[in-house]
């Protein structure tokens, strides 16, 4: 696919935004707070950083492959499938309608392409991520395995026991990016179940490299994108603090956690697709 330069990304970015509070809008339904702040991440992976094949091959030999692992923000998902040519963009508008596969979670029994894992049971994903990028290290592809999880799935068992297997597996082709808002359906990752503030040197104890980005600069996405291939191949899975804010940038979504799984009524969304502007072009 073509690698689009961090401008035309960052345009992208923003109609994505847009397809996600009509999406969430249209059937009163889903989570559009963390769809928002990952807009920039997933437009910069499927436009500039990954090589992928929107043809779809499930096995995802000979290509980079992505596993959404906190599969609630599926409309962002959903967009950037669409928008990078996997499925038609007019599909968009049957988001969690009954006997479509655009469901509120991914789902692989829906055969949509784009999907390899069905996501929405918080903690699994980068389970998943780990048994792929190994497969693909036994099998000499030297492709890449992507994977992002939010922070507060972290607080399930499951993720640590990962991060302690791709360590000790040296699973050197894997990239992890934790979306950092530390915000979760209940109220603040503070609140529910505090993980300090060292998420970072909890990663590195277990043996991950780490590394830093604000998750609204597509030129500082791709910077550490880019930083992070250079460290393939090293002995140690590649890990990525990503920190971003639930909501943004439309000014009364961002920062707070009422907007994880709530749906703008018609007020709500005029007001925010005045503050998002692009020349993509709506579906």
């Amino acid at each position: 696919m073509k690698q689009y330069s961090a401008q035309e990304v960052s345009s992208i970015a923003t109609q994505m935004r847009r397809d996600v509070l009509r999406m969430v809008h249209a059937c009163k339904s889903g989570h559009p707070g963390g769809s928002l702040g990952c807009a920039d991440f997933l437009a910069s992976l499927y436009f500039s950083v990954m090589k992928h094949d929107p043809s779809f091959n499930m096995n995802g030999n000979g290509e980079d492959i992505f596993f959404l692992s906190n599969g609630h923000i599926s409309p962002v998902f959903y967009s950037a499938l669409a928008r990078s040519g996997y499925f038609p963009i007019e599909e968009l508008k049957t988001f969690r309608r009954l006997n479509t596969r655009l469901q509120g979670h991914p789902t692989t029994h829906e055969h949509l392409p784009g999907v390899r894992i069905a996501s929405g049971s918080l903690g699994q994903g980068i389970s998943v991520a780990c048994g792929a990028a190994l497969s693909k290290k036994l099998n000499n592809d030297p492709q890449l395995v992507f994977a992002l999880m939010g922070d507060g799935e972290i607080e399930e068992g499951q993720n640590w026991e990962a991060f302690m297997f791709a360590a000790h597996q040296k699973i050197d082709n894997l990239i992890v990016t934790i979306d950092y808002n530390g915000q979760q359906i209940d109220g603040s990752t503070r609140e529910i179940m505090g993980l300090g503030d060292d998420i970072a040197e909890k990663l590195k104890a277990f043996g991950w490299e780490i590394l830093f980005m604000n998750g609204h600069d597509v030129q500082n996405i791709l910077d550490t994108m880019n930083q992070a291939k250079t460290l393939v191949g090293k002995g140690k899975p590649i890990f990525i603090v990503m920190k971003t804010e639930m909501g943004y940038p439309v000014d009364f979504m961002m920062g707070s956690h009422k907007w994880h799984g709530v749906s703008p009524n018609d007020a709500e969304l005029e007001n925010a697709l005045s503050q998002l502007h692009t020349n993509v072009g709506d579906y």
